[in-house]
């Protein structure tokens, strides 16, 4: 249990970014796998999918919930994907 009262401030400051990164996270997880899913599907599902999906994606980056070259590597492999369905 922290002493100080900079070490309690820390676990405050600690608890509430973990919430923003999971959320964050979440949000990623749930558009990419959505855009995933929209393989076979016309091209206008796909590409509205597909820019939800990227929005979350350089979001999350921004704020630095995940790194910039993860997020590139989320990117280009989610659309290569939905092209070798097309």
């Amino acid at each position: 249990m922290a002493i100080t009262k900079s070490a309690k401030k820390a676990i405050r400051v600690s608890g509430r970014k973990r919430v923003f990164n999971l959320r964050n996270k979440r949000a990623v997880h749930s558009t990419v796998k959505a855009a995933a899913a929209t393989e076979g599907k016309d091209r206008k599902e796909q590409d509205e999918a597909l820019k939800k999906a990227y929005k979350a994606i350089d979001k999350a980056a921004k704020r630095g919930t995940i790194k910039k070259n993860t997020a590139a590597r989320k990117k280009s492999r989610l659309v290569k994907k939905i092209k070798a369905s097309a």
